[in-house]
């Protein structure tokens, strides 16, 4: 082909009247409702793809071979006698003459509580927890969008369900990605974290107003939305999901209201600890003994419904990219962590001192960074230079990415909600071979620490 043919870049003569032809009106602010209304049909088209007839989400069943592959650590043989010596127990079902058993996750549980009880005390059939220990707070957060933030801790959720824990997710993100996830069903502000954080003002405020009483000053009242919060716990927000157990606090919104509420009331009640707001509020309504594991998902900013999020976790993950941008982002994220946080520490020592008091420091269990949506062939050695500069704080094990993402995120639901028969076995099992990586590695963390604990709690009671 000569030098003149070349095609020139598609940039170059486009011509002003053909442009013009292209255009649409001008948008005014009507225009983002017409927006917002057809990606909301669209969402609701997406999301029913995955539920039953009722429009609720339903999970799918668990067949022998997954069971005893990646759920309960026997023998397909040593799994069907114990079952034929305990007809008490599930026995599955068939989904045609002599074929394969298939079983819920619910009679999965019961299958794993039985094999812990009954089956070899050599093996870890159900999962590691130190009685006396209350749950686990983790926290997964980037001010950077698109790092697979919700994706993470939801995978992370759902690894630990069926490795047997007791999980709550609490979605802090007013987009509401995670609670479409796991089809949770959210109509305003007061099904969200809202009501807690408004209940934790509330109280503070009776408690000033006793005291603004003793010293014969006027109260400051409370006003109907404090009123009616004061009257909920977080046995009242929490919802099932379509997972025995994983409980949901949702999200629309409507929630993004709080960060402009909680201002308001700090300016209002200055020593109002709006950071402690989430993590009492789980404390006194029981939650840290219900479940196992609580996993939070905060918003893209570093906001005030993410420092509830941040200060109430034991963990703290940040997923993100192996590429410059990512990682300079990030940078600036822990940047703007040290800051805030210190700056409160700060705020709060000075009038700790003054009045004699015993200081405060904010502290976490473990800080991970993980990189998510790895591609060996071309971040193998950024991500190995990301490594040498962090050291521990990046965890070592990467985050693939595989196709069965793409499929699951095209069915609104995670990789481990995906039938293999979608596939087959051997793509399934090499799909998922990241995502049971980045668990095992995050139970690890969780492990270590839980144990960290537990040694502490019994020197102290010696």
């Amino acid at each position: 082909m000569s030098k003149d043919s070349t095609p020139l870049p598609p940039y170059f003569n486009i011509d002003p009247d053909a442009a013009l032809a292209e255009l649409d009106l001008p948008t005014g602010t009507h225009g983002f409702a017409a927006i917002a209304e057809a990606c909301t049909r669209g969402r609701a088209d997406l999301a029913s793809r995955g539920m039953n007839e009722e429009g609720r989400k339903t999970l799918r069943l668990f067949s022998t071979w997954e069971i005893t592959r990646y759920l309960i650590p026997v023998a397909q043989a040593h799994f069907r006698r114990v079952l034929k010596q305990n007809p008490d127990l599930p026995q599955g079902r068939s989904e045609t003459e002599g074929g394969a058993k298939w079983f819920t996750l619910d009679e999965v549980l019961r299958l794993r509580a039985h094999f812990g009880a009954q089956g070899s005390k050599a093996k870890n059939y159900l999962p590691y927890r130190p009685k006396g220990q209350p749950a686990k707070l983790v926290a997964v957060a980037n001010f950077k969008g698109g790092v697979g933030k919700t994706s993470t801790a939801a995978h992370l959720a759902m690894s630990a369900a069926l490795d047997g824990y007791r999980v709550l997710v609490i979605d802090l993100d007013s987009q509401g990605s995670m609670t479409s996830i796991f089809g949770g069903r959210v109509e305003d502000e007061w099904q969200t974290a809202f009501p807690l954080l408004a209940r934790h003002y509330g109280e503070y405020l009776r408690l000033e107003n006793q005291r603004r009483l003793d010293r014969g000053d006027a109260p400051q009242p409370l006003d109907e939305a404090l009123s009616a919060a004061m009257k909920m716990t977080a046995k009242d927000v929490i919802q099932s999901t379509h997972w025995p157990n994983i409980d949901l606090i949702g999200a629309q919104l409507n929630l993004y209201w709080a960060e402009f509420q909680i201002p308001v009331w700090r300016m209002a009640a200055r020593g109002w600890k709006l950071w402690d707001a989430l993590t009492d509020r789980l404390a006194a309504d029981g939650v840290l003994d219900d479940y196992d594991l609580v996993f939070i998902d905060t918003p893209p900013a570093l906001g005030y419904l993410t420092i509830n999020g941040l200060a109430a976790a034991d963990i703290l993950l940040v997923p993100l990219g192996a590429s410059f941008l990512e990682f300079d982002s990030t940078g600036r994220f822990f940047d703007m962590l040290h800051s805030t946080f210190a700056s409160i520490e700060d705020g709060e020592n000075l009038a700790a001192r003054a009045l004699g008091r015993p200081e405060m420091a904010f502290e976490w269990d473990a800080v991970r960074a993980v990189v998510t949506r790895f591609d060996g062939a071309q971040q193998g050695e950024l991500s190995a230079l990301m490594q040498a500069y962090l050291g521990k704080t990046l965890s070592p094990h990467r985050q693939d990415f595989t196709a069965l993402i793409g499929q699951a995120g095209e069915r609104v639901h995670g990789i481990y909600e995906a039938d293999y028969r979608d596939f087959n076995r051997e793509t399934y099992a090499r799909g998922r071979e990241t995502f049971d990586a980045t668990y095992a590695a995050f139970k690890r963390l969780l492990l270590g620490v839980w144990r960290r604990d537990e040694l502490a709690a019994q020197a102290a009671a010696e």
